[in-house]
């Protein structure tokens, strides 16, 4: 099932306009998530903001943002201030410049997004962006705001619809430079053919499977083996039962014991 829609507006390029709608390439929620408990009571801890003067719990609705102007002096913004900050670029993505598809180096790609028209009015505009960038082999660069920061994105053509990678700014990104430059120039010509020989003896078609996380197959055979031998939950009253005893320690001897074991199947089976 397709998610919901993370953003709706519109592509534009000049005159050509067409609604879409953006969904994260990626998601983490298959991910194993662990909540924080209480040991003694086996419930779980909430938290909550405290004001760092009175040491007071904050009533919700009453926390803001502030922007610091000094040692505990700070100019406070509303949620009105900060929409009243609207620009262009929260709902159209204005492509203005187009640069060659080689041309933009991985370091500066950060999270792709799926872009795709809205509804099958935008399905000839879109369709006529996409195939145009993808004969000419180039990118679109724009500007977009998400999460109420202005970023820039780049719009790649994929198979029948678009990417939208968001970019690291200049600054964000360290020369490879500093940290290359005390590396040897010139390899061992007579080792070269070697290295390469190997390399094709290692070479295969790419597979998502080839970036499985073991840690969280491990996880979870370790969680689905817990939950077998669970007692099922009694209705008795908080504090007519003992706590049930901490098994964080086991957890990760058994983690460790478990990786451990594909450690040493990989060296022999090397």
């Amino acid at each position: 099932m397709m998610p919901r829609p993370y953003w709706r507006g519109y592509l534009k390029l000049s005159l050509v306009t067409c609604p879409v709608t953006m969904s994260p390439a990626t998601s983490e929620s298959e991910k194993v998530r662990f909540h924080t408990l209480n040991s003694e009571t086996g419930n779980r801890v909430v938290s909550q903001y405290i004001d760092s003067v009175t040491s007071k719990p904050v009533k919700e609705g009453d926390d803001v943002r502030g922007y610091a102007r000094g040692e505990d002096d700070y100019v406070i913004l509303t949620d009105d201030d900060l929409d009243a900050v609207e620009l262009d670029t929260v709902k159209t993505i204005d492509v203005e410049k187009f640069v060659p598809a080689d041309s933009i180096e991985w370091v500066y790609l950060e999270k792709p997004h799926y872009l795709m028209p809205e509804s099958e009015v935008g399905n000839e505009a879109f369709a006529v962006i996409r195939d145009a960038m993808k004969s000419d082999k180039v990118v679109g660069v724009s500007k977009l705001v998400m999460g109420r920061r202005e970023r820039a994105v780049v719009l790649e053509p994929r198979d029948d619809g678009i990417v939208l990678w968001t970019l690291r700014f200049g600054d964000e990104v360290r020369p490879e430079k500093e940290y290359f430059e005390n590396i040897e120039d010139d390899s061992d010509p007579e080792l070269v053919p070697l290295m390469q020989k190997l390399i094709k003896q290692k070479t295969e078609k790419w597979s998502p499977n080839m970036v499985s996380d073991p840690v969280q197959e491990t996880l979870l055979q370790l969680i689905a083996k817990k939950k077998k031998s669970l007692k099922p939950k009694s209705n008795s009253r908080k504090g007519d039962a003992p706590a049930e005893p901490n098994n964080v320690v086991n957890i990760m001897d058994a983690l460790k014991k478990s990786l451990a074991k594909e450690l040493n199947g990989g060296r022999k089976a090397g």
